[in-house]
């Protein structure tokens, strides 16, 4: 989007009368001709009110000084007057005045022997400003003086002249800004305006420094010269920015501004000589010592920056400062100024470690890259003359060639910065440690002796290896690399890692890491294509080459992956591809074409999909020409197009879509071909579940809309310069298209319509009225017409929609629809309409006082609006009307906002009423009349109002004040239960005095006539029970504690989202101080609602009342901040400053919440502090950190009444401030102070506080380590190397250390006695999350030595948990180089021979810590190349320990880790030891196994398993069997026996533990998955040996363990069924049947277990259509028919809606793959009966609430026979809805085949009408969300029964125009149309007993009872025809 340049506004110069009169009387003196008639223009000039004409009569002024002759005209007083008043023009003109410039032009038009004077006159109109003392008018006189510098040269020789005069007013200006910056504390607005002024004096300062050096340079040297004054100036100057630099209020533009002017004028004034970097460095060092060339005023200028108390980022700015201000390119450096640039990032870097701010992190960063970027100027070589370049050896000074070449420990610790801010949480961070490594490559190019060739360079070959081995988690890496690609060329990293394109495609699933590998990608494959270029000079000879290595993988990525793995593909690199080669997409598609079709099912777009995708990147590039011959007939065949928009996959569908509507040019034409694909695409399509694929499809199909519009409006021009039939008939057919595009989403908005299918047809009606019009005329595409009465009413019905976003939609469309359609200037609907509004606003259902908004929203902008509400008023018989207006207030007012006040009053009315009876009856109330919707709507209602333009402002201040006041006594009426310790429902035990009175009173209503059951039953208030308010005699209310407690907090809600609404949108009214103002709302109102937010944020115990009290206080907040009242300003500063005292007081008997993790406190605090602007210094942040930090602490006298309840405030505030995400990188400074008070507080002997502490530590490692992004708990990419996180949280450093020294202390395993340190949990799950950076070379320079040997202490505690955690933590402090020492050192602290004194404790420790570290080690892809000596070394530490594996070792739990380990060295990852050992270790570990209780046990209870460790250790062993006959066989020398592996695995799974059987299985399993993945596209077998299948059988008869039966079951479910049958139970044969009904038995009885039953189910069915396949049903025996019925019964229940996912999920498995054998066999293997239920089933789970149910369902098209398959029909995986409609068909062609026509017709007939039975009641008994307000109605919100009846109906009508004659008997007809009748009747009662309008007052029953009428009237049409 092209943003346009604002315009500078022009406007006149306005005087006051004595000054023109001043100006008129000087213009009017005596002088020459000349003079005289510039006189008069100037005089015309200043007269004229118009601003253009001033600008050109400026400008003639200027031609006729420009005309001035020194001959002819005199320098009398009328020529200095006309002088004069040009120059006071402008000074007073404002900057961006375009009549400024003019001015400006005409001063500098005069002729050379006038300038003197031109200056003289303007330097005294300047003069006279200096000197002035007016405030007001800084701002306006730096502009002045920095346009005099703006290329106006009289304006700059006058400020030389007055320069002494110019740095005095900066010096007074800056001296009053930075003592009134000390005044502004919470007032943002006038602190932000305060900085933006003082940015601008210290850059006009700058400014007029750079441009006055000369006569700066004469007075430094002369102090003699008119300009003595000078020097005193400049050092009260730099005195100012010393104040600025060392105020840690000042913004940090400010303060970096600041930093650049000190430089510049230590650089003005002490030239450009050796003395200045000299100074700079010693003000960087806070080093006096500077030579005694530095004048001592100059020094005393600048004492308080040689302060060592000085704020640390002062160095920083001065930093900038030097970079910014010195010059470092073209020339040859002084050794000072090299010294000063080598000492400058050494400054800089010692702020990593100081620094917290992310703020200040940035500005590091960016200095950092600036830094870089002079030491690149100063050290190439391009200054030198180009003969001397090539003759040139080195130029690079030899200082900065030793400390800057590669390598060298400055470049070291830039490279560590680089590593520990790449995956800083900024992005200005992350870019900026880019630039620097790319120009610290730059640097090193220059420094090194490899320029010519840099892939020679070991020194970059060796980062590059580094780089590559880093893990793909790390965003810093691809960066990098890019970099590294710039500089080495894309070949270089290929030949390095030649996987590279597919490594990177792959990671393109991860949309956190597809924009960087992208752009990864495409530094990669344009620089390969360039060196392709370069090599192969012949044409394209390079690009079979390149396909191979960037096309390629793509396409088979494309294909073979999965869809969310591939969806970002399309997004971020696919079109960087194309615009790179557009050739490539002629290869993509023959690659395409000819490839074969991917496996679908696996979730893979497929050729197909593939296919779309690339087609639609190279349209919408422009790539892929879209000539209709060219695309829809030849690279696209339309039957290829309508199959996959109609695709089974959302992607392909989405891909299809954009292929058709995205294009490079917006006026492309719609070819009819794209139309009718559309026409194809729509109907099957608005019902998707998905929020993003209804978001793309809206979006492309804008698209489409705005090529029609924009394509349309270009013909409509050529028709009107020459007729043209054929753009005439385009034009006619887009008319026709966009009236059935219209249509068609009108027609889908029918009762009952799901929620996406209404809001895809609402935002597409929307677009269609943003891009057309629904008007009625002739201009262009008028589709008024298209819009029928039935139509708007079917929009405005869908304001009851349950959906809040389909209410707003409907709402903004019927505004657009023809007025005549909808029907609201009706006098009568337009009063019943309101008049439902008003009785829904009533209502006790919430959703109903929505839709009564959204009405009274609608009916606002209606004229007749005010008489309907009279009305209604007269029909209700109250004698109440709101009051009249005046007709000039009428006159001046809208109707929106005459109808606006006068719903609102009318409200206000009835809202009056119903408070009285609140205040009488809390329980009445909520049963009959609840507050907060009446609330609702006046909120609603005001929010359609300009508030800025009210006309009725006396009216609209009465209003606010009686809301105000309304809102009061509502919130009275509800506090006692939001506010009551126990507000959900249970008897409050609050005995406070204020609040136990109401409490009382409400508890009068319930306590002495209902027991304690009133919470959970309803009770009916009687009549007579009811006060005299009552709305009518003799009504009854059922009353539930749910119904009294919504009310109660709704109200609250809706109380503050209305105070809050009215503060932010209504203008603040001060007469006091204002006489004038328009405003509505005063001061004292606004202080008094704060008040009421404070008290409920402060005492509201439900969650529900002070959340959305939040919201309505947050736009307090923000209108406070914005006011312009210095008073309001203030308001949150003090409120903050008083909460923060009252929590620090609060005790037990305080009304704060201590419970409820502090209820409204932390939220309350929260708005306060989010108002503050993230722009500002953040004082109010800082300074409450700083205090609840300190209050979190545990005190110093021990845990105290008075201590412990402000501690638990102060950590529940703190994890909500830590939480919050506006806070931002604000809040980061103070983690470390978090993460200590966390760990400390779990030292508490108060519960309560190790409670709020685990929620602050937990909060804490979020924030830290970031969001969960997986199931794995320990994943990398929730993780942070240890450098990365020491260096962000340097202070967490000594503290985790000590904590940890203290707590290793207190493990003593020794002694037995298990003693656990309260906070050595949290110490080591923060110290586990860290893991080693491969980057961080051979020696760690933060120190991690210190942790290592307290972790490794720390894995001897008595406790368990303890020494796993200790295990993993030890990870992170272990370099990758020193794992296999460390490992070596650990296992010789093992004994080697079993004693007396040996500790278990220890023993196990020190086992899971050489664990841990050997399998980091093995993932690690960045070890070292394994030596002898280490495989030496390791193997003598093991084989004399083998012992702990053996009997000889009593301890289960040690046995078992040293198993873990020998299985871990044993396994198939290549490990630090030779292959002799290796191959020797594998024996023993084999011996050991043999001879284990496992394998032979020497009794029938060998182990037991109430024994600690027992189960652990026998999972070892069958870890260490499995790895033998399962998962790597071919790496243990198994004996010779024959069947030593099968018998080994049916020892397995023969073995009396359960836990044994079920990880052998678990592991078999995954195994035959794997081998199955395999076998489809290498052949392979299932197992490399022979397997005993009747083991399996046996088992599956006889396991006792549900989870082992479910196991074996899905074992048995893989394996082919011919291995299966006949089915063995140890020595016995069953038959086919028999298994049959076992397993049918066990399905009926295994519903318990979800995984059961699911595999039982899978089984059942392979068996039942074996046995459907192998025998006729004629020679089927009774018994084997009962078991298929029984099995198609288990089926029907397997899809109700109520069952589990999974168990639908393996229903429609089950059903699929049961097509071709069972529902589409001629031979009717179940019987119609049952084949017809079967299908039923089908079609249900295809209407399922659950996509992947349906999805599922729905790969039953691609078995269906093709036979069947009409033509045109997509083949394939299609859309659920696709196959909906597809199977319906499919079965009315069965009943052909199987020639049951009268069958099927009956059954489809019976579908038709339906199950359901309308209650004919349903108006008299209340309905159930009436009592229960949260209970869920119909589940399925996907499936619309209308539509399927519709489908149905269809059907069955063109089944019955084939089949002339059925034969259906006449007594089914008979009883078909009873059923019929019969329903008819109920439908019509039904109907007939709604009340008026009831789609809004009974939407539920009116869906029904249409539905009802539908399936009646469809089925009665049925009938008759066959009747």
């Amino acid at each position: 989007m092209v943003v346009k340049k604002k315009t500078p506004k022009v406007e006149a110069v306005v005087l006051d009368d004595v000054k023109l009169k001043s100006l008129t009387d000087s213009l009017s003196v005596d002088g020459d001709s000349r003079s005289i008639e510039l006189a008069r223009v100037l005089k015309d000039s200043l007269s004229s009110p118009d601003p253009v004409e001033q600008i050109q009569l400026i400008s003639k002024a200027g031609f006729m000084l420009e005309q001035l002759k020194e001959d002819e005209s005199s320098t009398g007083p009328l020529l200095h007057a006309c002088l004069s008043t040009l120059a006071f023009l402008y000074t007073t003109l404002p900057a961006k005045n375009p009549l400024k410039r003019a001015v400006a032009s005409a001063l500098c038009s005069g002729p050379d022997w006038l300038e003197e004077k031109t200056v003289g006159c303007l330097s005294e109109c300047l003069s006279s400003s200096l000197s002035s003392t007016n405030t007001d008018h800084f701002s306006h006189l730096t502009d002045s003086i920095t346009s005099c510098l703006d290329v106006f040269k009289i304006g700059e020789k006058c400020v030389h002249r007055l320069l002494t005069e110019v740095l005095q007013y900066f010096q007074r200006t800056l001296n009053y800004y930075v003592e009134q910056n000390s005044g502004l504390a919470g007032r943002h607005v006038a602190q932000a305006q305060l900085m933006q002024s003082c940015l601008a004096v210290v850059k006009a300062s700058m400014l007029v420094v750079q441009r006055s050096q000369e006569p700066i340079s004469s007075a430094v040297l002369s102090a003699s010269n008119d300009l003595s004054d000078l020097p005193q100036v400049l050092s009260g100057l730099l005195n100012c920015y010393t104040c600025i630099l060392t105020d840690e209020e000042f913004l940090q533009t400010v303060q970096s501004t600041a930093g650049m002017a000190v430089v510049l004028f230590i650089r003005s004034i002490m030239g450009n000589g050796d003395d200045v970097p000299v100074i700079v460095a010693g003000l960087l060092q806070c080093s006096v010592d500077a030579g005694d060339t530095v004048p001592q005023w100059l020094r005393q200028s600048c004492a308080g920056l040689y302060d060592s108390s000085r704020p640390a980022a002062v160095a920083l700015y001065l930093s900038h400062g030097a970079l910014a201000m010195l010059s470092w390119r073209g020339k040859t450096h002084s050794p000072q100024t090299e010294k000063l640039l080598l000492l400058i990032p050494e400054v800089l870097l010692s702020l990593d470690s100081r620094v917290k701010e992310s703020s200040t992190v940035m500005v590091v960063a960016r200095v950092l890259t600036l830094w870089s970027g002079a030491a690149v100027d100063c050290v190439q070589v391009d200054t030198c003359p180009p003969l001397l370049r090539s003759s040139l050896v080195d130029t690079c000074p030899p200082l900065l060639r030793s400390s800057l070449v590669g390598g060298s420990p400055l470049i070291a610790r830039l490279h560590h910065h680089i590593y520990a801010h790449w995956e800083h949480p900024l992005d200005g961070v992350r870019h900026q440690t880019r630039t620097l490594f790319q120009n610290l490559l730059k640097i090193h190019q220059h420094c090194s002796d490899h320029k010519s060739d840099p892939a020679s360079d070991p020194y970059i070959s060796q980062l590059t290896r580094d780089l590559l081995t880093l893990e793909w988690h790390m965003k810093g890496k691809y960066g990098t690399l890019a970099c590294l690609v710039e500089h080495l060329g894309a070949e270089y990293l290929l030949k390095l890692d030649g996987g590279l394109p597919s490594r990177l495609l792959g990671l393109m699933g991860d949309q956190t890491l597809a924009p960087y590998a992208s752009d990864l990608l495409e530094k990669l494959f344009v620089c390969h294509k360039v060196q392709l270029c370069a090599r192969f000079r012949d044409g394209y000879a390079w690009i079979d080459g390149w396909h191979e290595v960037w096309v390629t993988p793509l396409l088979q990525v494309l294909c073979t992956a999965r869809l969310d793995q591939t969806t970002y593909i399309l997004d971020y690199f696919l079109p960087k591809l194309l615009r790179c080669n557009p050739s490539s997409l002629s290869h993509m598609v023959q690659a395409l074409q000819e490839m074969p079709s991917c496996a679908e099912g696996a979730g893979s777009r497929g050729a197909l999909g593939a296919l779309m995708t690339c087609l639609r990147a190279a349209r919408s590039q422009g790539v892929l020409k879209s000539d209709e011959e060219e695309l829809w007939g030849g690279l696209v065949s339309l039957p290829l197009m309508r199959q996959a928009l109609v695709h089974k996959h959302d992607q392909v569908r989405m891909d299809a879509l954009g292929l058709l509507c995205e294009s490079h040019r917006s006026t492309e034409k719609l070819s009819r071909q794209e139309m009718e694909l559309i026409r194809h695409f729509l109907p099957f399509n608005l019902n998707s579940q998905s929020p993003g694929v209804r978001q793309q499809t809206v979006s492309l199909l804008k698209k489409l809309l705005c090529r029609v519009k924009d394509s349309a409006q270009l013909l409509q021009k050529r028709q009107e310069q020459h007729e043209n039939d054929k753009d005439q008939q385009v034009l006619s057919m887009y008319l026709e298209f966009l009236r059935w595009f219209c249509e068609t989403l009108f027609q889908v908005l029918h009762p009952g319509a799901s929620f996406s299918r209404c809001l895809m047809a609402l935002q597409l009606l929307l677009l269609i009225a943003e891009h057309f019009t629904f008007n009625t005329g002739s201009v262009g595409f008028a589709l008024g017409e298209s819009v029928s009465v039935a139509h708007a009413q079917a929009v405005l019905y869908c304001l009851a929609n349950n959906f809040l976003e389909v209410k707003q939609l409907a709402c903004n469309l019927l505004q657009k629809l023809p007025p005549a359609a909808v029907r609201l200037q009706e006098p009568e609907r337009l009063q019943s309409l309101l008049q439902v509004a008003l009785n829904l606003s009533t209502s006790t259902k919430p959703f109903d006082s929505i839709t009564a908004a959204h009405l009274l929203n609608l009916l606002l902008h209606q004229p007749g609006l005010q008489d309907a509400l009279h009305g209604c008023i007269q029909e209700q018989n109250i004698p109440l009307r709101p009051p009249a207006l005046n007709q000039s207030q009428v006159s001046e007012a809208s109707t929106l906002e005459q109808n606006t006040l006068a719903v609102v009053q009318w409200l206000m009315i009835c809202l009056k009423e119903e408070i009285l009876k609140a205040e009488s009856s809390l329980l009445q109330a909520s049963a009959c009349c609840p507050l907060y919707g009446r609330a609702h709507c006046i909120t609603a209602v005001l929010q359609q109002l300009n508030t800025g333009s009210l006309a009725l402002l006396s009216q609209w201040r009465a209003v606010v004040s009686e809301l105000i006041g309304l809102c009061y006594r509502m919130s009275d009426v509800v506090s006692p239960v939001v506010q009551s310790s126990s507000p959900e429902g249970l008897i409050p035990m609050d005995t406070e005095s204020e609040t136990s009175a109401d409490l009382q009173k409400i508890l009068q209503e319930i306590q002495p006539r209902d027991s304690n059951d009133f919470f959970t039953t309803a009770r009916e208030l009687d009549p007579s029970e009811t006060s005299h308010n009552s709305v009518s005699d003799g009504e009854a209310y059922r009353v539930t504690a749910q119904m009294v407690l919504v009310c109660c907090w709704r109200t609250m809600k809706e109380v503050s989202m209305l105070l809050g609404h009215l503060c932010q949108s209504m203008t603040l009214y001060c007469p006091f101080t204002h006489s004038d103002s328009r405003g509505v709302i005063t001061e004292d109102q606004v202080e008094g609602v704060g008040k009421y937010f404070r008290e409920q944020l402060l005492q509201s115990r439900h969650r529900g009342a002070f959340e959305l009290a939040y919201v309505g206080f947050v736009r307090l907040n923000e209108m406070l901040c914005r006011s312009g009242s210095a008073t309001l300003q203030q308001l949150p500063a003090h409120w903050l400053k008083e909460v923060l005292e009252e929590v620090k007081s609060s005790d037990p008997s305080s009304k704060l919440c201590a419970t409820r993790r502090s209820a409204g406190i932390p939220f309350y605090i929260q708005a306060l502090l989010s108002s503050e602007p993230k722009s500002s210094s953040c004082g109010l942040l800082k300074m409450t950190m700083r205090f609840l930090t300190a209050l979190a602490m545990p005190s110093n006298d021990g845990a105290t009444e008075s201590s412990t309840v402000p501690q638990v405030h102060a950590l529940n505030i703190l994890r909500a401030l830590y939480r919050d995400a506006r806070l931002g990188e604000n809040i980061v400074p103070f983690v470390s102070e978090g993460m200590q008070a966390a760990i400390l507080g779990f030292t508490s002997p108060v519960w309560a506080v190790r409670n709020s502490s685990t929620l602050l530590f937990s909060t804490l490692i979020t924030r830290i380590f970031g969001v969960k992004k997986g199931k794995d708990e320990h994943s990398k990419k929730n993780r942070m190397t240890g450098r990365e996180f020491f260096t962000r949280f340097p202070a967490l450093y000594p503290f985790l250390l000590s904590q940890l020294q203290e707590a290793a202390a207190s493990v003593n395993s020794d002694s037995g006695q298990v003693k656990l340190h309260p906070s050595l949990f949290l110490l080591l799950l923060v110290l586990g999350r860290l893991y080693p950076s491969p980057m961080d070379g051979s020696s760690s320079p933060l120190g991690l030595a210190p942790f290592m040997p307290l972790i490794i202490r720390c894995g001897r505690s008595a406790v368990y948990r303890t020494r796993e955690m200790a295990a993993r933590a030890l990870v992170p402090f272990v370099l990758v180089t020193q794992v296999p020492s460390t490992i070596q050192t650990l296992l010789e602290e093992l004994p080697e021979v079993p004693g007396p004194g040996i500790q278990q404790n220890h023993i196990h420790g020190t086992l899971l810590q050489v664990l841990s570290l050997l399998r980091s080690y093995l993932t690690d892809t960045h070890r070292p190349q394994s030596e002898n000596t280490q495989d030496c070394v390791l193997s003598s530490a093991i084989f004399p320990r083998l012992w702990l594996a053996t009997r000889r070792n009593l301890c289960l739990v040690t046995r078992g880790a040293f198993l873990d380990l020998l299985g871990c060295l044993c396994g198939c990852i290549p490990v630090p030891v030779s292959e002799s050992l290796l191959k020797k270790l594998r024996e023993e570990t084999l011996h050991i196994l043999m001879a284990s209780e496992l394998v032979a046990p020497q009794g029938h209870d060998d182990i037991d398993l109430s024994v600690p460790g027992a189960t652990q250790y026998l999972q070892s062993l069958a870890h260490i069997a499995i790895s033998v006959c399962v998962e790597s066989p071919h790496l243990w020398k198994c004996p010779e026996a024959d069947g030593f592996q099968r018998d080994l695995l049916e020892r397995l799974l023969q073995c009396p533990h359960y836990e044994v059987r079920l990880f052998a299985l678990e592991q078999f399993l995954k195994r035959l998955q794997r081998t199955e993945d395999k076998s489809q596209h290498c052949g392979q077998g299932p197992l490399p040996f022979e397997l005993s299948v009747s083991s399996l059988t046996s088992l599956a008869l006889h396991e006792t363990y549900p989870g082992c039966q479910a196991k074996v079951l899905q074992v048995l479910a893989v394996l082919p069924l011919s291995s299966l049958l006949p089915w063995r139970d140890g020595m016995m044969y069953l038959s086919c049947q028999e298994v049959l009904e076992h397993l049918l038995t066990l399905l009926e009885t295994s519903t318990h277990s979800v995984e059961l039953y699911c595999a039982t189910l899978s089984v059942t069915s392979r068996l039942v259509v074996h046995l459907a396949e192998s025998m006729p049903q004629q020679d089927l025996s009774e018994a084997a028919v009962v078991c298929l019925s029984r099995w198609g019964v288990l089926v029907l229940q397997s899809c109700e809606e109520q069952q589990p996912a999974e168990v639908k999920l393996m229903s429609a498995e089950v059903l699929v793959k049961a097509v071709p054998t069972l529902l589409t066999a001629s031979a009717l293997p179940l019987g119609i009966t049952h084949t017809v239920a079967l299908w039923k089933c089908l079609f249900t789970l295809l209407q399922d609430e659950d996509q992947d149910v349906r999805d599922g369902a729905a790969d039953f098209t691609c078995y269906i026979p093709t036979h069947l398959h009409n033509t045109g029909v997509a083949a394939g995986a299609v859309s659920p809805p696709v196959a909906l409609e597809m199977g319906v068909g499919f079965l009315c062609q069965l009943f052909q085949m199987w020639d049951h026509v009268a069958a099927g017709v009956v059954n489809l007939i019976e579908w038709l009408l339906g199950e359901e039975q309308l209650d004919t009641n349903c108006a008299e008994s209340p309905d159930l969300d009436e009592e229960f307000l949260f209970e869920k109605g119909d589940l399925n919100l996907w499936a619309e029964p209308l539509l399927w009846v519709r489908m149905l109906h269809g059907h069955l009508s063109a089944l019955l125009r084939v089949a002339y004659s059925p034969g259906v008997k006449a007594t089914e007809l008979d009883r078909l149309s009873a059923i019929a009748n019969s329903n008819f009747l109920t439908a019509q009662s039904s109907m007939k007993a709604l009340p008026a309008l009831f789609q809004f007052s009974a939407t539920i029953v009116y869906c029904k009872t249409t539905l009802l009428k539908e399936r009646t009237s469809l089925a009665q049409s049925l009938l008759e025809t066959l009747g």
